[in-house]
């Protein structure tokens, strides 16, 4: 991989990148860091020897094992692990983002005990989070705690950082459980109480088909800023039922404009059926396993019936969002779930029709938030427009890393990648098309992982993009 020879234009003095040979590695000091793992430290050695470019090796050895070093508080009680994850510099544990910042530590778990019992206390400290609120995104460490947004108009608890239901928070809960069972064959953390948890996720999602109603959830909040707060006295746009699940909230954090959005039930569909694999496996709750086993594949048919949609340019495609009526929003999303994620996320294949033209289309000026600038090109995000127009996220970048089999493509965005960290070596939210050190959020884990998972997955499927100099 070659190295980027665009300049770094100075946010402050003390983001100006200095040559590469003076930059030290940003990991914190070993005794700082937060959790150690024989297992990762190994694998980094070993990629990091087959990366021909340094500034590429050192951003991997910074960020692969960012959410071990600086998010993770692990303990035990009478031999139970328990583990709660910071998002990075947000003091709360996002459901969403503790499951996606350690899913390129799985593979790893079977060999290293350690590492395992830290997702295996992941996935039991999150069943006590969904038993607390299935409809709320984040929680506090101490169960007590009453937080910022506590003003929040919905039916706020104790130990909830943020009530914003978002779809994905139940799903990447379950592809956590599902990946980690299928990497390791442990399943001390599927107790009963994990069944009651699983039980009322998918009750939750059954409410949100909002077939007999609007049912119990609605959020408003007291801000300028409109994408933060719920039209419909909290409850979202109209919607006609078509058998998809309402998501009041992208996985931005954002107010939905259309409440059915696509990647998300899309990654539905593929968890609640390895819901119903791992309850087989287990033999507990058959009627469970059928239910979630029915509902995918209600959510499936009304994607296909309602949520692909032909554009002009791109022929048949994915909408990001639809109400039901006919109404589609076509953007994507650097999130994940997003347009781009969707066979990463586990639903279909790189090379489906369908989802080809719906890449295009992201990937292109049709897309309002895909961007292209003199540092790099990518999607953003309507997340950061409140942060000025132009700033593409990382994480969009490294969804084409892992969703593209073109070695030209994954050489030019892990190049953007590496050359937009702003002099740190790490990930950001967003940096602007034509300023990587112009960025957002300097400790934001989920990044940094993702962009770790993208690296390893081109060192197994694509050796040679790395090695070549």
């Amino acid at each position: 991989m070659t190295r980027s020879s665009f300049l770094l234009p100075m946010l402050t003095a003390a983001l100006v990148a200095p040559a590469f040979a003076e930059v030290p590695t940003a990991r914190p000091p070993v005794e700082k860091r937060h959790f150690h793992s024989d297992a990762v430290e190994a694998l980094i050695q070993k990629v990091k020897a087959d990366i021909a470019d340094g500034e590429t090796a050192r951003t991997f050895e910074n960020c692969f094992p960012n959410t071990l070093d600086t998010t993770v508080f692990y303990s035990e009680e009478n031999g139970v692990p328990d583990t709660y994850i910071i998002t990075g510099d947000i003091d709360a544990m996002w459901l969403r983002d503790s499951s996606a910042q350690v899913n390129h530590y799985i593979p790893l778990a079977k060999g290293d005990e350690k590492l395992a019992k830290l997702i295996n206390g992941l996935i039991r400290r999150q069943t006590r989070y969904i038993l607390i609120d299935p409809y709320a995104n984040a929680f506090y460490r101490e169960a007590d705690k009453v937080g910022e947004w506590k003003s929040d108009v919905t039916d706020m608890k104790p130990g909830v950082h943020e009530r914003k239901w978002e779809l994905d928070s139940l799903t990447y809960c379950i592809r956590l459980a599902w990946r980690y069972w299928k990497a390791t064959g442990d399943t001390s953390a599927f107790d009963d109480t994990w069944l009651d948890a699983m039980q009322l996720a998918v009750d939750t999602m059954i409410v949100q088909q909002r077939k007999d109603g609007k049912g119990p959830y609605s959020f408003m909040r007291r801000t300028e800023w409109q994408t933060d707060t719920v039209p419909g006295a909290g409850f979202g746009n109209p919607i006609k039922p078509t058998g998809m699940i309402c998501s009041t909230f992208r996985n931005s954090d954002d107010a939905a404009t259309y409440l059915f959005n696509i990647p998300e039930n899309l990654m539905a569909v593929v968890n609640l059926r390895r819901l119903g694999e791992m309850l087989d496996a287990l033999d507990k709750k058959p009627e469970l396993a059928k239910t979630a086993r029915a509902l995918a594949d209600e959510v499936e048919n009304a994607v296909k019936e309602h949520g692909i949609v032909n554009h002009p340019n791109h022929g048949r495609m994915y909408a990001y969002e639809v109400d039901g009526f006919g109404n589609t929003l076509l953007i994507d999303d650097a999130g994940l779930p997003s347009i781009v994620a969707i066979p990463y996320l586990g639903y279909g294949s790189i090379h489906d029709e369908v989802y080809e033209n719906s890449r295009s289309f992201a990937l292109s000026a049709d897309n309002p938030y895909f961007f292209k600038g003199t540092a790099a090109e990518g999607t953003g995000s309507p997340h950061l427009a409140r942060a000025g127009d132009g700033l593409i996220w990382p994480m969009g970048i490294s969804s084409r890393v892992l969703t593209s089999d073109d070695p030209k493509e994954i050489d030019r965005c892990l190049e953007m990648l590496v050359s937009n960290t702003g002099g740190t070596g790490f990930m950001h939210e967003g940096f602007h098309k034509d300023d990587g050190a112009n960025y957002t959020r300097p400790w934001f884990a989920w990044s940094n992982s993702l962009f770790g998972e993208a690296i390893v997955h081109t060192w197994e499927q694509h050796p040679d993009v790395l090695s070549q100099p």
